[in-house]
């Protein structure tokens, strides 16, 4: 009862025409972001993170996370449209989307794939509303043993649930040794500075997105040499009724979509993860499985509702333990902290307001962002005919702009650069780019704790087996790290008593 009261008052705050206004060019901008290959999620909040240190945290949270809602909804229009994946987490949706739309059937897809993001973000925020405060009361039982458990446990996730389990490995080690670079808050020596004063704040984690996820993807696709080549779209009124109507028939396919976007949201798994897998799970489960690929509704469905209630769910950790579940996630804990804000279980207590306002903004985006994108897709259909040559050059200097704005610093802007050649380089060799972002964040956070722990221990390790609480979570770590041994090594055995 509670939690309901608390989310009233959420919409009290969120209804002001100023964060009315906020939400609006939020999700404007997201479904630019999403729109344009080269940009996407993390990128686009990135740029735009610095254009909110002056405003309210409130008004500047709902704008970027409605970025976000934004993009997660427009990755859509171009993997159907011209089978260009607008985000990574939109591939899955093009292997039926675009055979849809060669059908002359791309409005239909687009429903399908909007109102699939709306309910997989739908059952998400329901899951933050009844949840979030009850894992922030758990949390308050945290200290720096526990969590470290988190931490460990969230990055050998990534490990236990990635495709390359050596290159996981590699991004999170390079992110590990970003985040070491500066000056050590324990002991307050310098490392890894190279001599050079504009380190001795550390690499800031805004400008590694910058140019991992913006730069880096613009020197991809200008070597791809993307042609913007497609069909139109027309979306009425009859077309999204008509597909409405067919929808409830796929109701266990949404429901383990949402299910599986949860999951992967709450523990880092990624939207792009959670749609590949509600893909493949809906594939083994449909009637229609061998048709998938071909032109399937379901095929659509699928990965975009497993991916909205993926990006949505992220935020539940985030907020509640100060633990990102996505790229995205990650750099709005940034944000968070910039506004002086600690992400973590007290943030319940002392800022309820911000927190239950993000809340509630987060059911009447989505309901916007439904409607925005069903009206808006032949404008942006007719934005993507414009020569990739006039979009690139734009999209590098937005990307400078906001590395320099960080602190003023023309240093920024090479730091930037270096990065996005380092970005594309990871992507050429398909490095996974989220796990080094998040390393990037929590590495010193991850030290900080263990070093916290090693010092109340008198450097006992028993201190990560000492209670109920860190003892499970650092034995769930471990079993993920060695997952894919043990899995390799179960498939080995399983061949042998086969033959």
């Amino acid at each position: 009862m509670e939690d309901l009261f608390n989310l009233f008052h959420g919409f009290a705050v969120i209804f002001s025409w100023y964060n009315l206004w906020m939400m609006a060019v939020g999700l404007f901008l997201g479904v630019v972001v999403g729109v344009l290959p080269g940009l996407g999620g993390p990128n686009g909040v990135a740029i735009l993170l610095p254009l909110t240190f002056t405003m309210q945290p409130t008004s500047a949270i709902v704008m970027l996370s409605c970025i976000y809602w934004g993009s997660l909804f427009a990755g859509a229009i171009t993997s159907v449209l011209f089978n260009i994946p607008g985000e990574s987490h939109s591939v899955a949706t093009t292997f039926d989307g675009y055979p849809l739309a060669q059908q002359g059937r791309a409005g239909e897809a687009l429903t399908a794939c909007f109102t699939g993001s709306f309910v997989g973000a739908l059952f998400s925020v329901l899951l933050i509303t009844f949840l979030a405060p009850l894992v922030a009361k758990f949390a308050l039982k945290f200290g720096p043993p526990e969590f470290f458990a988190v931490y460990l446990l969230t990055f050998c996730s990534f490990i236990g649930t990635g495709k390359d389990t050596w290159k996981t490995i590699i991004a999170l080690m390079l992110g590990f040794g970003l985040a070491a670079i500066g000056m050590d808050t324990i002991s307050g020596q310098l490392r890894l500075t190279f001599g050079f004063t504009q380190m001795l704040r550390g690499v800031d984690f805004l400008i590694v997105v910058i140019g991992l996820f913006g730069v880096g993807e613009i020197l991809v696709s200008m070597e791809e040499g993307l042609k913007f080549e497609g069909k139109s779209a027309k979306i009425n009124a009859k077309v999204v009724w008509e597909t409405w109507k067919k929808l409830p028939r796929y109701w266990a396919t949404l429901l383990r979509s949402c299910l599986i976007g949860s999951w992967m949201g709450i523990t880092p798994g990624g939207a792009t993860s959670a749609s590949f897998m509600g893909y493949g799970i809906a594939k083994r489960f449909s009637k229609n499985g061998d048709k998938f690929g071909t032109g399937e509704l379901e095929g659509v469905l699928a990965p975009e509702t497993a991916a909205h209630g993926s990006g949505c769910a992220a935020l539940l950790p985030m907020m509640a333990l100060g633990i990102p579940g996505s790229a995205t996630a990650a750099v709005l804990l940034g944000g968070l902290m910039i506004w002086g804000l600690q992400p973590g279980p007290l943030l319940f207590i002392e800022q309820k307001e911000f927190v239950w306002g993000l809340i509630a903004s987060m059911y009447l985006s989505n309901v916007v962002g439904l409607i925005m994108v069903l009206s808006t897709v032949p404008l942006f259909a007719a934005i993507l005919r414009i020569p990739f040559s006039i979009i690139a050059p734009v999209i590098i200097v937005v990307c400078a702009i906001g590395a320099f704005s960080v602190n003023m610093a023309m240093f920024n802007i090479w730091v930037m650069l270096v990065f996005g050649v380092l970005g594309y380089v990871l992507k050429k060799l398909d490095y996974p780019l989220a796990p080094m972002v998040l390393a990037v964040v929590l590495g010193d956070r991850a030290e900080i704790a263990f070093r916290q722990a090693m010092m109340g221990s008198q450097g006992s390790m028993g201190v990560f087996f000492s209670n109920w609480l860190v003892g499970p979570i650092i034995s769930l770590a471990l079993l993920m790290l060695f997952w894919p041994a043990i899995s390799t090594a179960w498939d080995k055995l399983r061949q042998t008593l086969a033959r």
